[in-house]
């Protein structure tokens, strides 16, 4: 089974896989933006005005395809793909062509009002000064794009062919994990995190998901 977690940047998906990963014996974490990442220096190679979202390359709605299709074949476990896509046709090349490859495919798409995902992303300020010291803007930069993605991301994610949905605007990332488990009948174990702990625990997962590239 794949479940892949869509919503807007900035909108909880990393934080939900990894919660539903640990809580998960034997599934795996499977991020498409890593088939981007080469893509993204590839794209360098072209002058400015010619580089663009990596999506917009049919090579990494393949690779994307390519990647999941062989966990899913030959991996046993839960795989968890948590990726933005709101462009209809990707959604289609990626998401529709595993279904029709016959994999079990559930797709949820964490939404919440744009006040709360903008919240998000200022309590992600940590990756701001990270990449100060390091000497760079990237994480600066990268907020930036988000945001000016937002109101497009949770316009289109509304549809009903990026069905199922969950508001997350008045439940944290474990309650988040437990309602994608259920909905896809699966079992987590028990949450025994307390506030301070998962606090922490998922602000390591913040910086450790943090790029400088």
């Amino acid at each position: 089974m794949l479940l892949w977690l869509n919503g807007p940047f900035g909108g909880g998906k990393t934080q939900t896989a990894y919660e539903i990963q640990r809580r998960l014996p034997g599934s795996v974490v499977c991020d498409p933006e890593h088939v981007g990442f080469g893509l993204h220096r590839t794209l360098r190679m072209l002058p400015p005005s010619l580089r663009r979202d990596f999506q917009d390359l049919r090579a990494w709605r393949q690779g994307v395809f390519e990647v999941l299709d062989l966990a899913l074949t030959r991996y046993h476990g839960t795989v968890i793909a948590p990726m933005t896509v709101v462009e209809p046709v990707y959604f289609r090349e990626t998401v529709g062509r595993l279904r029709e490859h016959g994999h079990d495919v559930r797709h949820f798409a964490l939404l919440a009002d744009r006040e709360t995902v903008l919240r998000r992303l200022r309590e992600r300020g940590i990756g701001h000064l990270v990449g100060a010291l390091a000497g760079k803007q990237t994480a600066l930069r990268r907020e930036s794009f988000a945001v000016s993605k937002l109101d497009l991301c949770l316009e289109r994610l509304r549809a009903p062919e990026f069905a199922e949905h969950i508001r997350t605007d008045r439940i944290s990332v474990p309650q988040v994990a437990d309602h994608i488990a259920a909905s896809a009948g699966l079992t987590l174990a028990p949450n025994t995190d307390g506030a301070l702990h998962g606090r922490l625990r998922r602000a390591w997962t913040g910086v450790k998901h943090i790029r400088f590239d």
